[in-house]
């Protein structure tokens, strides 16, 4: 497993690309169903947002009543954020989670990091570090990107070109192109299964206590081309052991 992993949103030009998406086509089943989720889960109003990108996440749970602090390691996507939320708290976090002092959170949203973050043990770190920051009874919110969206076609994804995905297993790099923005170079993600994650959780210090797999429906306000039949997310609950 190759541990070394170029950031691709510090490319200036795909961090304001990705800062102008809100929640379109296939990312809007990544968000749809959170509130549900956090209602039934999240007790306290303290969340961080970690890996917060471009802000779209943090904004979205100050939106819904949270005291919501964004971490990133990307100098471009917080320059983005910053941009679009004067008001909001956005942080540099390249070196653990120092920068937060002693701060403890009920919620700690990521929301696609780990689609970035190479190598078993820097997750495991990284996860035991979240993990010391929740609060008594706090949760983990874990969204990534599910095996099965490097192998379809989405509403706001293409994997045709990268076939060689098919045979990735965990810590591989996969390759998949976002259609919802201008920039259409691919995207390389890490690639990451749902045993791999229970491990990595497990080997943290942490247990799963719920795993949703949204779905399109009818009601929704998009013709979806896969996401009828097959879940292009994964969104782990996740607590301490």
């Amino acid at each position: 497993m190759n541990d070394t992993f170029e950031n691709v949103y510090e490319d200036e030009l795909r961090a304001r690309s990705y800062a102008g998406l809100d929640f379109p086509g296939t990312y809007y089943l990544a968000f749809r169903d959170l509130p549900q989720l956090l209602h039934r889960h999240i007790s306290g109003n303290r969340a961080l947002d970690f890996g917060c990108g471009a802000g779209r996440s943090t904004r979205f749970l100050r939106q819904l009543g949270y005291d919501a602090v964004g971490v990133d390691v990307s100098d471009a996507m917080l320059r983005e954020a910053s941009a679009r939320d004067p008001e909001g708290r956005y942080l540099v976090a390249r070196d653990g989670l120092e920068v937060l002092g002693r701060q403890r959170f009920d919620l700690i949203l990521c929301a696609f990091p780990f689609d970035n973050i190479p190598g078993r043990e820097r997750r495991i770190e990284l996860f035991r570090q979240l993990g010391e920051r929740l609060a008594p009874n706090g949760r983990i919110v874990n969204l990534v990107s599910s095996s099965e969206i490097y192998v379809n076609e989405w509403l706001s994804f293409s994997t045709r070109d990268y076939p060689e995905n098919r045979s990735a297993v965990s810590g591989d790099r996969v390759r998949i192109v976002m259609l919802d923005v201008p920039d259409r170079r691919p995207v390389e993600d890490v690639f990451w299964t749902d045993d791999d994650y229970l491990r990595t959780f497990r080997n943290a210090g942490l247990e799963i206590v719920d795993v949703h797999r949204p779905l399109g429906n009818e009601s929704d306000p998009f013709a979806w081309v896969s996401e009828y039949s097959v879940s292009p997310w994964r969104i782990h609950v996740v607590g301490r052991s």
